[in-house]
């Protein structure tokens, strides 16, 4: 598992190799991670936007923008927390995940919290 908290908002990653969903031989690697977005501020939270920034094991970077995660932009008043699955297929069986996502609170402040860095690993190809 893997953790950052930013301006009183934890972020945690739980990733997980989804051996059913892959395939080695052709090159295809997919992984699941369960994100934990918890507000232990004091002051009401909407998630706005994302940025993920995904390398795979070549180095070749990826780059994903976009609105909410997984259609939503929770809010989330003190103390609750919303969580999500979703997935990343690779071409390698190695590769990592950082970002941040685009908060805005009541008072109209927006800050961007950081997601942490996470690996995404295949540990039957790795020798």
């Amino acid at each position: 598992m893997y953790f950052e908290s930013t301006q009183g908002i934890e972020i945690t990653a739980k990733p997980e190799y989804l051996s059913t969903e892959s395939s080695p031989q052709e090159s295809q690697f997919v992984f699941s991670y369960e994100i934990t977005i918890a507000n232990k501020g004091e002051t009401e939270v909407q998630l706005i936007s994302r940025h993920w920034i995904i390398t795979d094991g070549h180095g070749h970077v990826e780059e994903v923008k976009g609105l909410g995660v997984i259609g939503a932009q929770p809010k989330l008043k003190p103390g609750e927390s919303h969580t999500y699955t979703s997935f990343c297929p690779l071409t390698t069986p190695t590769g990592n995940m950082r970002g941040t996502y685009h908060m805005q609170n009541t008072l109209g402040a927006h800050f961007d919290v950081k997601i942490p860095l996470f690996f995404l690993r295949e540990m039957n190809s790795l020798h």
